[in-house]
């Protein structure tokens, strides 16, 4: 808040007004059908300033410890931050966090869309979600007004539908609604959010927490605008973007050709995970890249609120056997990467379908990818047979079984589906210790498409990441290598990033340029910013951009010290969380697979990371974080940080 004058009467009235957020948190108990609104102070903002910070401010102070994930007492949040709804490129997130379903550690998701700016609209911050309702309910928040009401007719609906049956029972086509797909209630532990029927919450389990509490949806809406402290002065950073973007490379190419661009780069380089990350490198991967959906099935791009990047894909196919509906939005780089490459599957066709289908069911597209590549490898190798699969031949490059087993997945139904929808890690305790030595996983979370043999930072940041293996969590190791552009390296020396390693590294400062990055991007995960628009690195905007725009919206005087502080405390409340459940370093350990020689051809084939190069990274990043030994953070860091009131392990 800030001081303003206004006039009445006569007089001059100096109050207390907020800039850039509400000042007001919505409290739901499910259980009791009760909502209550608290006002926090300015401190209270400033301090962990919105998303996951303040999110797990309430769980850390809520959440019993020990906690069954699908219990009523798992506090469920959904935050957006003190800059959302502000009128620039990049800021229309919201962060769900919870204790997770899929790997037992704390849960945390970001997505962006329409439906944050409309829920700071609505009037609110962010809401904190307890308990479970006696019967299926969707909450309401539409212009500051707040109402449960029956959701049993919407149970088993697709999320396209749920969308349609509530803009005409609300007569309203400018709704905006988060809910769980018919994947949660089918009890699949890697269920997503989904807002619009095409922006996901994934990864974790969130859905699946939220069907849980019998809360089928939250609808927004509001009209309110939200206050800047300085209009003028983010009207000039937000004009600078067309220019900048203009003359950035990266930016320009994911908003042209979407994510999927990384394709074609990662493929050439030899670290496009090919056959469950066995292989880097295949030539049919060009087949289902960005530049070749935009060639072929490309309807339009679709944008964030306010945001001129425009980076989503909307894509439609309208001849059998795969057709697939705009309203689901298109794959990203992750999802042909999971669906297509680790599948060994280069019909796109077939790979737009099973993102329809994931996001028709909100699930999490990774981890389901994923999950199938993984048990292709598994009958290949002889792990499982045809009795396991129930006759189907599991094997990679048929997509015809791919969809199959995703069907199976999504119903929780077949010989498959029951097995593999609570995710890998799971299905290879029922499979045995061969199977182990398929996953991809960290903390049961199974990895993205990025790999750590090409970026051994990010593999490490992909260990310590407090809810598994995530490639959003970090800046990656190409940006602060040689031959880095002069763009990028100007961004990274405004956090004291000012010498580049050589390629494939993990020295000292490669350790530290990981857990910088790492610190800044869990500050964009507090403030809920895009990391393609703001960031150390190749993004938009660089970190002395990021703090004028936290000025002009809520007139605080912050630093980028100050912000990077408030990155740190949101790490190390996710750290604490774990550490409370018993989680440390035996947690932050990578998969077999990556310490094993790839296959192959292409530049990474015989490459593999070194057991003790991790193990001494490891230890000297718990030393940079100061932590313990074992990863959990020290007494005298929770300290400095503001963070005395947590209870943690003894």
């Amino acid at each position: 808040m800030t001081k303003r004058t206004i006039a009445t009467e006569g007089k001059e009235w100096s109050i207390l007004m907020p800039y850039g957020y509400n000042g007001k948190i919505l409290h739901v108990d499910l259980t009791n059908s009760r909502q209550e609104i608290e006002e926090p102070s300015q401190e209270f903002y400033r301090k962990y300033m919105g998303g996951s910070a303040m999110g797990m401010y309430y769980i850390l102070k809520d959440t019993p410890i020990g906690v069954d994930p699908l219990a009523p007492e798992n506090v469920l949040t959904v935050m957006a931050s003190v800059v959302t709804g502000s009128l620039i490129s990049g800021q229309s997130r919201v962060n769900v966090n919870a204790r997770s379903p899929l790997t037992g550690a704390i849960g945390d998701s970001q997505s962006g869309g329409f439906f944050p700016a409309n829920l700071k609209f609505a009037g609110i911050d962010g809401i904190v979600v307890t308990g479970r309702s006696p019967k299926p309910v969707y909450l309401t928040v539409i212009d500051g007004k707040v109402a449960f009401r029956d959701a049993g007719h919407l149970m088993g609906k697709l999320t396209g539908e749920v969308e349609a049956i509530l803009k005409e029972e609300l007569d309203d086509p400018k709704i905006h609604i988060l809910q769980h797909g018919p994947g949660a209630e089918n009890g699949v532990l890697f269920s997503a959010l989904m807002s619009m029927a095409n922006r996901a919450n994934g990864r974790t389990g969130m859905g699946l927490v939220m069907a849980s509490k019998n809360l089928k949806a939250i609808v927004v809406k509001g009209t309110k605008k939200m206050e800047m402290a300085d209009r003028d002065g983010l009207k000039a950073i937000m004009k600078a973007g067309p220019g900048l973007m203009k003359e950035n490379a990266d930016v320009d190419d994911c908003g042209t050709f979407g994510t999927g661009a990384c394709m074609n780069v990662h493929n050439e380089v030899g670290a496009q995970p090919f056959r469950n990350y066995n292989e880097g490198q295949w030539d049919r991967a060009v087949d289902i890249s960005g530049e070749t959906m935009s060639d072929t099935i490309l309807l339009k791009r679709d944008t964030c609120y306010a945001c001129i990047v425009r980076c989503k894909r909307v894509v439609e196919i309208t001849e059998p056997p795969y057709e697939v509906d705009p309203l689901y939005g298109g794959p990203e780089f992750e999802t042909l990467s999971t669906f297509g490459t680790y599948c060994g599957i280069n019909n796109l066709a077939a790979v737009a379908r099973a993102n329809q289908t994931c996001n028709e069911y909100g699930v999490d597209t990774i981890s389901c990818g994923a999950t199938i590549s993984f048990a292709m490898e598994c009958f290949e190798k002889g792990i499982i047979g045809l009795e396991e699969t129930g006759g189907l031949e599991l094997r990679f490059g048929d997509a015809e079984v791919m969809l199959e087993v995703l069907q199976q997945i999504v119903t929780n139904s077949g010989a498959l589906g029951p097995v593999l929808s609570q995710g890998s890690a799971r299905a290879a305790e029922k499979w045995g210790p061969e199977a182990a030595d398929c996953l991809i996983t960290v903390k049961g979370l199974e990895a993205p498409a990025h790999m750590p043999q090409w970026k051994k930072g990010l593999g490490l940041i992909y260990a310590v990441n407090p809810f598994g293996a995530d490639h959003q969590s970090c800046e990656h190791d190409p940006n602060y290598e040689e031959g880095s552009t002069d763009l990028i390296l100007g961004h990274l020396a405004e956090i004291d990033l000012k010498e580049p390693q050589q390629p494939e590294s993990l020295e000292p400062e490669k350790v530290r340029f990981a857990a910088k990055t790492q610190i800044f991007y869990s500050l964009m995960d507090t403030l809920e910013l895009c990391q393609f628009v703001w960031g150390p690195a190749w993004c938009l905007y660089g970190p002395s951009q990021t703090v004028d725009m936290v000025r002009t919206v809520t007139g605080w005087d912050v630093s980028i010290d100050e912000l990077m502080r408030v990155g740190e405390r949101r790490l190390n409340m996710l750290r604490a969380y774990n550490a409370r459940e018993g989680f440390g370093r035996k947690d932050d350990k990578l998969p077999n697979k990556f310490f094993k020689a790839l296959k192959g051809s292409g530049p990474f084939a015989g490459k593999a990371l070194d057991k003790e190069e991790y193990e001494r990274a490891l230890s000297l990043y718990y030393e940079m974080a100061d932590w313990t030994e074992d990863g959990v953070p020290a007494p005298a860091k929770m300290l400095e940080l503001g963070l005395e009131w947590v209870e943690m392990p003894s």
